[in-house]
């Protein structure tokens, strides 16, 4: 496939929300009794996303896609990680923050990786899937059904690797979690039905996995179909 301009816009937004989420994602905000991670005020867009990347281009590219993001993450992680091993300068009394902020511990790492593959590629297997079922009608039943799968796994995993033993954590963050993303993504349900139609339009493609391999791990694919 020759990646247009537009691919590139989206792959590119979508590896931001996923970095910038997971920087932010090391504050934890509350009101009363109600905590979340501040990550999830923009994680679910790495959904949205992902669920134009799928519905557009196909599986195929969406899954490249979520391990360029991979990745991506792990060579910030790398060398966030290099980077609080640089003695500070004399002078600069920031060491304690960036090490707050950016010094990721193993089990947070593994919460991270985990819960953001099983939940993007279930995403995108779960779209591909209903639009073929769907016969490429009804584009809110299959984004909406694809977060609540998506990110219900992810927000599990992550939730209970991350966080279980923590002062804060109670088993109804992952509910809290969990509604705050599905309510992100009906929210703008609007928008990804814009930003679908400006693609399929202006790329004149509209991907249907018939035959795709789904294995994530999988570098030969058979012929789809394009529309």
């Amino acid at each position: 496939m020759k990646y247009s301009h537009r691919f590139v816009i989206i792959t590119a937004l979508f590896v931001t929300c996923l970095l910038t989420a997971n920087i932010i994602g090391a504050k934890v905000w509350g009101v009363g009794s109600f905590t979340l991670p501040a990550a999830v005020i923009l994680f679910p867009f790495s959904y949205i996303f992902g669920d134009i990347l799928t519905e557009v281009y196909g599986y195929k590219q969406a899954r490249q896609v979520i391990w360029l993001g991979f990745l991506c993450n792990l060579i910030f992680v790398v060398f966030a990680w290099l980077g609080g091993l640089l003695p500070p300068a004399a002078n600069w009394t920031g060491q304690s923050a960036y090490t707050t902020i950016l010094g990721y511990t193993p089990r947070l790492l593994v919460a991270s990786f985990l819960g953001y593959l099983v939940g993007e590629f279930s995403n995108s297997y779960v779209l591909a899937k209903m639009k073929i079922l769907t016969k490429g009608r009804w584009l809110w039943s299959r984004t909406i059904s694809s977060t609540i799968v998506g990110e219900g796994l992810d927000t599990v995993l992550f939730i209970i690797i991350a966080y279980v033993g923590a002062p804060f954590f109670t088993p109804w963050m992952i509910l809290w979690h969990w509604t705050t993303k599905v309510v992100i993504e009906v929210v703008f349900t609007p928008l990804t039905y814009v930003i679908v139609g400006y693609l399929k339009k202006n790329e004149s493609i509209d991907t249907y996995d018939y035959q795709t391999n789904f294995n994530p791990l999988s570098l030969r694919e058979r012929k789809i179909v394009e529309r």
